[in-house]
């Protein structure tokens, strides 16, 4: 097949480029494989963006002084936002299923009161949990399991956090809405330009320069905040004067209880999935923190960060998946439907599998990257090599949870997670650290077993098929 059959330009590098500017597509008649691509390519780049957020921190916190405690106040407040990520990534789902299902239908306006209501949605549970963290900070991290020392380094840095939690919230919806329009590149450039703004700041108000002074780790939180801050307004910006398929007006504003009905009932068990996974996360890092004190937890903490950097873009292939059940469940085509999820899980496994070839031989470098502290490299080194071997699990997994999720089918996922995460993988972490006293390896050790696990169960679901018929 000549590159101009496969891409349709005259080249690879073209095809990479009308993706990454974005072209208006009809994801219901495109090639198959031009159009999984044609989403993927964006959708990784927006997701590697939002992990470089959590590296680029990583990286400056990692050589202040105290580190170790630095470095647990950034990654125990990260595993406490996880909940607000769930509750972002639950109603982007919803809306990114509602707005495809609306655009596989040739219904824009439908697909623009969708977004808007569960903008609405985000709002006001993003208030009571801002408000909750920020009052509560200190009681958070100590309920973390962090030594004191660590909680009066970190208390600003998790007030700025939580209380920044509205940002977040609207980063990860609004990207979903223009991810069900098709509009991946509109995502991609959101997380852009709150990632260039988040480096420049970042060290500037950690280590100061000239006449800005030095904030140290709160620092980081305000370059975060604002980072993402400006993503939020630039995505507004195109929602309400860009030239996209979703274009919201005056007339999309008001509350309209029929749609955020069925926003709420699609997003409550997505967002229940991911809060069972992230609870299970915090879980373990607690266990990890407790068995092994504050250097394990530094260690561990690090190597999920690397972990979940490349997790993420593998994430970004599996949100074409969604996009694309959705349209064409919306237009009346559920075989083509599942040939798109089949097609990019085989494009995600490839993915993944380089990267758990990378981080098995060459894990040394990559974390001397971020932590000069010998002994918290020993456990960052050890976990990474351990976490990362199910990395092709991981990915397949990932497509296929995207796949009910894009088609509606939000319930199914929440089982599967509901029993992979609480009933396998938390006791057998636990079993593992206390019980045969493997301590933080043991912890290691129980999710890349759980997560295929989880994998397995999600692929025989899929193939039986029931997803095809739901209705949003």
């Amino acid at each position: 097949m000549s590159k101009q059959t496969a891409y349709g330009s005259p080249g690879i590098f073209s095809f990479i480029k009308r993706a990454i500017k974005g072209e208006q597509q009809d994801y219901t008649t495109l090639n198959m494989r031009k159009a999984v691509l044609m989403l993927a390519i964006p959708m990784i780049l927006e997701m590697a963006m939002e992990s470089v957020f959590a590296v680029v921190d990583l990286f400056f916190v990692g050589h202040l002084q105290n580190s170790q405690h630095t470095l647990q106040t950034v990654a125990l407040t990260e595993s406490v936002l996880t909940i607000v990520y769930s509750l972002a990534i639950g109603i982007s789902m919803a809306a990114t299923a509602v707005v495809a299902r609306r655009i596989g239908e040739k219904n824009p306006d439908g697909a623009a009161r969708a977004g808007v209501q569960a903008i609405w949605i985000a709002v006001i549970l993003t208030a009571a949990i801002s408000i909750s963290g920020f009052i509560f900070a200190a009681d958070i991290l100590r309920l973390m399991g962090a030594e004191p020392e660590t909680v009066a380094i970190g208390i600003n840095y998790i007030h700025i956090m939580m209380a920044g939690s509205l940002v977040i919230m609207l980063l990860f919806l609004i990207n979903g809405i223009f991810r069900g329009a098709g509009d991946a590149s509109m995502a991609m450039k959101s997380l852009w330009l709150a990632n260039i703004c988040n480096i420049i700041l970042c060290p500037l108000l950690i280590n100061g320069l000239g006449p800005i002074p030095a904030f140290g780790l709160t620092g980081a939180a305000i370059a975060t905040t604002t980072g993402r801050g400006i993503g939020v307004c630039y995505q507004l910006y195109h929602l309400f004067k860009g030239k996209g398929i979703v274009k919201i007006h005056a007339r999309h504003l008001p509350l309209e209880w029929p749609v955020i009905k069925s926003i709420v009932s699609i997003a409550s068990p997505g967002t229940l999935q991911f809060i069972i996974g992230s609870c299970s996360w915090i879980l373990l890092s607690r266990l990890v923190a407790e068995t092994g004190h504050s250097v394990a937890s530094a260690g561990y903490q690090t190597a999920i960060r690397i972990v979940m950097f490349f997790l993420l873009p593998a994430w970004g292939i599996s949100n074409a998946a969604a996009t694309l059940v959705g349209q064409n469940l919306g237009a009346g085509q559920p075989q083509r439907a599942e040939e798109a999820v089949i097609k990019t899980a085989k494009y995600n496994a490839l993915f993944m599998a380089s990267v758990c070839l990378i981080f098995i031989v060459f894990p040394d470098p990559i974390i001397s990257v971020f932590t000069n502290q010998q002994d918290v490299k020993e456990v960052a080194v050890k976990a990474l090599r351990i976490i990362s071997s199910g990395y092709v699990f991981y990915g397949i997994g990932m497509v296929m949870t995207n796949a009910f999720n894009g088609a509606g089918d939000t319930w199914t996922p929440t089982w599967i997670n509901l029993f992979g995460f609480w009933l396998f993988q938390v006791p057998l972490a636990y079993l593992l650290a206390r019980y045969f006293e493997l301590g933080p390896t043991g912890v290691f050790i129980a999710i890349p077993v759980s997560e295929t696990l989880i994998t397995i169960i999600a692929y025989i679901l899929f193939r039986r098929g029931k997803w095809k018929n739901v209705k949003v």
